[in-house]
This record gives C-alpha cells, structure tokens and sequence, in this order.
C-alpha cells in the first residue's frame, strides 16, 4: 500500500503556492470554489491510488 506523503515535497513550494494565489486572482469565491473542486480533482485522477486518497481525505479533516 503506498503511503500519503505529509512532509514537505515540493520544488520551490513557495513559487507553487503563489501560482496558486495567482491562479485565484479575480474569481468569485463560487469561482475559486470550482477551481478548487477541479483542481483536486485532477490531482487526484493523476494519483489515482484510491488509499491513498482516501489518506489524505482523512488527514485534510484534521485540524494543525
């Protein structure tokens, strides 16, 4: 079973982090909801290992 990767992992985090913000600027907050909802969900067709998905549905719950 592969395991959800929770530590850092990311090239130039912070570089992704503002596209990110980028990619939100001048939407609605029901468009920047559709974007997220989109977003995950190529992302998690792209990893496609359902528990893995299911790790980090669980882990996205908690609070910290």
């Amino acid at each position: 079973m592969s395991t959800l990767t929770l530590t850092p992992n990311i090239a130039n985090g912070d570089d992704f982090y503002a596209e990110l913000l980028d990619a939100h600027e001048g939407l609605s907050k029901e468009e920047s909801d559709s974007y997220n909802a989109r977003l995950i969900l190529v992302l998690a067709n792209h990893i496609g290992d359902r528990d893995v998905l299911s790790e980090a549905i669980t882990a996205a719950k908690r609070k910290g």
